[in-house]
């Protein structure tokens, strides 16, 4: 298979416009789901409230639950925990009034009695877990400023390492990513939660690190294939780069998927946006960084032979001090 061959010669560049074309397809989408929702859903670890997750005797449906704690005011969310065959059901009461201290508990109790008040069988409680509105917004906060500074990081370290062009498709490469990840998520319907936020951070290094393996290849070959067209010399050393991409994101990819699949349900937010992003970033590093390059070097190459007059006055410059050379000589 050329795939697998030393040196694969496959035309990237050639797909660059459908490939932006599809990432707009699905951002846009993400973004229209934004709008219609309100935002993403935050999880209870930025917006506050109760989790309860409640294991049952028998098999029961989320309707049941819901009809068995239509006693408890507020609003409500009840929904599958965990595999199906577990009979575990998640209740969560969100934060919705300034008061903390033991009403978060109240509501947790309210649920258990109302569960013990219907006719829904055995149940135990597994998991619960408590926030206040002070907390949760104190983590939103901390969570915005830490993929602030990661972002502002990323920008001057590339800032440094490499030329504009690189730098400005990198960092296009890292937003892709990141509202890639977000629709997706949007998509799926995941909330927000720490463990989201985590992923994204992570998402973000790993993306730039890709990146830069292929533009440290691009910058080798500008020192021995001056001639060569630069949209040609960036295909080529993508091609070059391309086992390495695909065996780190591949290993990388299987174990997530793994943490996905046996992780269990507090982990699947992490897992699934670490999913998406690792995959997303090779291919924002295969088409969007490495297309954002090209686009930007060749209409900089552009504007300076957009001006001829001033690439005919170098020569003639040239040859004046070439003359009054000689004619001191003389």
């Amino acid at each position: 298979m050329q795939l697998f061959r030393k040196e694969p010669n496959f035309d990237f560049i050639a797909w660059r416009w459908q490939a932006l074309a599809l990432s707009l397809l699905v951002i846009t989408g993400g973004v229209v789901l934004l709008v219609v929702r309100g935002g993403l859903p935050l999880g209870i670890d930025f917006s506050g409230g109760t989790l309860i997750v409640i294991e049952f005797e028998e098999p029961i449906t989320e309707d049941a639950v819901r009809d068995a704690l239509a006693s408890v005011e507020g609003e409500k969310v009840v929904q599958q925990y965990g595999a199906t065959d577990a009979n575990q059901i998640m209740v969560r009461l969100p934060q919705s009034g300034p008061e903390v201290g033991t009403s978060l508990e109240e509501g947790a109790e309210a649920v258990r009695q109302a569960l013990l008040d219907s006719a829904v069988g055995g149940f135990e409680v597994v998991g619960q877990e408590l926030v206040g509105p002070v907390i949760g917004q104190e983590l939103r906060q901390r969570g915005i400023q830490a993929f602030v500074f990661a972002m502002a990081g990323i920008l001057v370290y590339i800032g440094l390492r490499f030329r504009f062009s690189f730098g400005v498709g990198a960092i296009v490469a890292v937003a892709h990513d990141i509202m890639i990840t977000v629709s997706l998520l949007m998509f799926f319907g995941y909330e927000l939660s720490l463990n989201v936020v985590a992923a994204m951070l992570t998402i973000t290094g790993y993306s730039v690190n890709d990146s830069i393996v292929v533009f440290d290849r691009v910058r080798e070959n500008l020192r021995v294939m001056r001639r060569d067209q630069f949209d040609y010399l960036v295909n080529r050393s993508v091609n070059q780069t391309l086992a390495r991409t695909l065996i780190t994101s591949g290993t990388t990819g299987f174990a997530v998927l793994a943490l996905y699949v046996f992780g269990g349900e507090v982990l699947r937010g992490f897992a699934f946006t670490m999913l998406v992003g690792v995959f997303s970033g090779t291919y924002s590093t295969i088409f969007i960084a490495a297309s954002i390059a090209i686009l930007i070097t060749q209409r900089r190459a552009a504007q300076r032979y957009s001006h001829p007059a001033a690439a005919d006055q170098a020569p003639s410059r040239q040859r004046s001090k070439r003359q009054g050379r000689r004619a001191r000589a003389s």
